[in-house]
């Protein structure tokens, strides 16, 4: 029986163009490598997952290839460049310091760095992790990272930059790593799905990119398990949301139009069946007020953009946002900000849910009768033209 490789493994980019969302950082790092504008030490900064390790990785590879591409890659095939990709390579050394944050630690790491490459032009250190340091380990190390051998680079990562003293982060060449877009991690879930030969519905994927929050490690972790969740190597997005535990966004569709209905039984008994089947009141409070936002965002075309879902689910939040005022969304979302403080100190969240939810059915015909006051001339009015 093969072992399986998880994704986030196997298809780990071996190249600055097979990085997602990181294109500040990889045509930078690309530039300094194609004109040896080399920096002593690089700080990695970014959220968990967004690919900071494997620029580390792919940085270190490319300075010692003997056969760089004009597009300043490695060549994959160059003694260095197999040496590396076979877990052999003399040359780069990574530690983590989570587990090795001692000074005896550092002082091991700067006895390692006086012995020049053997073969190769540099000795790369990667320290991952690094705010785990501590201050005198910091202090230990500021020496060497100021003034390394020119054969001796260091790449610091860290998702805690503001861990790490002032000394540290003034002696390196800092990257700011973003979060991955949703549409970028869906369009790259989609390619690993038709690699794998899974069929995936891009609702499917573009929910598993969302849940991801920017991490793409998080993502391929949630696809992996969504796929051994579906035994015929589909993926639905029923499937995604069972496995998930997400509410449908249908819910959210249906509740909007009862409230705009004042469809006040319908409006209870969809609430009671959402808590039947398991979820919070304050995760339906939340998503109802993200679902408003995301209607009151597609009542102007030039914000539609915004809206980072699949084209179908964008058409019927277009639709939907289409059958009602603005004013009446924010004032909805006015009303679920307060019942989200209150949820936590409430002892019947269910209640106040509801009296929300009651509240907000009753809008339509409040801001019906606001414009009627505003049209129709008062008493006082009348007299004194008569």
């Amino acid at each position: 029986m093969e072992n399986f490789i998880v994704s986030a493994r196997k298809y780990r980019p071996a190249t600055f163009a097979t990085v997602v969302g990181q294109n500040h950082i990889t045509t930078t790092l690309k530039n300094a490598i194609r004109n040896n504008h080399l920096a002593q030490a690089f700080l990695f900064c970014g959220p968990r997952g967004v690919g900071k390790t494997t620029c580390a990785r792919i940085l270190a590879k490319t300075i010692n290839c003997q056969n760089l591409t004009p597009e300043a890659e490695a060549c994959g095939k160059c003694d260095s460049c197999v040496a590396f990709q076979n877990n052999a390579s003399f040359n780069i050394h990574e530690l983590d310091a989570a587990s090795n944050n001692s000074v005896d630690d550092i002082r091991n790491l700067v006895e390692q760095v006086r012995y020049p490459p053997q073969n190769g032009k540099y000795k790369i250190y990667i320290i991952d992790e690094v705010h785990m340091l501590s201050n005198a380990a910091f202090n230990a190390f500021l020496k060497t990272l100021e003034e390394p051998p020119s054969y001796a680079i260091f790449i610091l990562a860290t998702t805690e930059k503001h861990k790490i003293i002032p000394t540290i982060l003034s002696r390196c060449q800092i990257f700011d790593f973003n979060r991955i877009q949703t549409q970028d991690i869906a369009n790259h879930l989609a390619e690993i799905a038709k690699k794998e030969g899974i069929q995936a519905e891009p609702q499917a994927l573009h929910l598993i990119a969302q849940k991801a929050d920017g991490g793409l490690r998080d993502a391929l972790s949630m696809f992996d398990l969504i796929v051994t969740f579906s035994a015929n190597n589909t993926i639905t997005y029923q499937k995604t949301i069972e496995n998930l535990h997400i509410l449908d966004y249908d819910y959210y569709f249906k509740m909007t139009d009862f409230l705009l209905r004042n469809d006040l039984p319908q409006v209870l008994l969809t609430f009671d069946e959402i808590l039947k089947k398991g979820f919070d009141g304050h995760l339906f409070i939340v998503g109802l007020a993200e679902h408003w936002r995301n209607l009151l965002v597609c009542k102007d075309v030039a914000t539609t953009q915004l809206l980072q879902t699949a084209e179908e689910v964008k058409k019927m939040y277009v639709n939907q946002a289409a059958s009602m005022s603005a004013s009446w969304l924010i004032s909805a979302m006015n009303i679920l900000q307060q019942a989200d403080i209150q949820y936590k100190n409430s002892k019947n969240p269910k209640l106040l849910v509801e009296i929300s939810l009651m509240k907000i059915a009753h809008l339509q015909s409040a801001i019906e009768l606001a414009k009627i006051s505003n049209t129709t001339p008062s008493e006082d009015s009348k007299k004194k033209k008569s």
